[in-house]
């Protein structure tokens, strides 16, 4: 990792956010990568992995003005650490509205996994079905 960098660099297999939290802020890769983990009934399901430049978190800031939203997974950083910028929602808002295009490279991405997450489903819904019930 590079020393004198901004953002927190992150060991191995540590939370940099946990499922439960209350969304504060984005966050952004800038170097290494980090596993997306679901905690559910006593075991962890990994969901993606995510890369250099990839953010996430920005799901909470979005849903209410007041009250920020609850995180839905567990983001650690993977093998060889990883360092982050956390970005906050007033810092956030304000880039936005300087450069609105920003704003939409976020939308962009999230379509991006709206769309993913309706393909898994429907593999997942498919896959359990009985040909004989058609």
């Amino acid at each position: 990792m590079n020393r004198g960098a901004i953002g927190r660099t992150y060991k191995s297999g540590e939370s940099i956010i946990r499922q439960g939290d209350h969304g504060k802020c984005m966050y952004v890769i800038q170097e290494g990568r980090c596993m997306v983990v679901r905690e559910e009934a006593e075991r962890e399901v990994h969901l993606t992995t995510l890369e250099e430049r990839d953010f996430f978190g920005e799901v909470p800031l979005f849903e209410r003005v007041r009250d920020p939203g609850v995180v839905r997974a567990t983001i650690r950083a993977d093998e060889g650490g990883a360092r982050i910028l956390t970005v906050d929602r007033k810092t956030i808002l304000a880039r936005i509205h300087d450069d609105p295009s920003l704003a939409y490279r976020i939308l962009e991405t999230m379509s991006k996994r709206i769309r993913q997450l309706e393909e898994d489903m429907v593999r997942l819904v498919t896959e359990g079905m009985d040909p004989s019930d058609e």
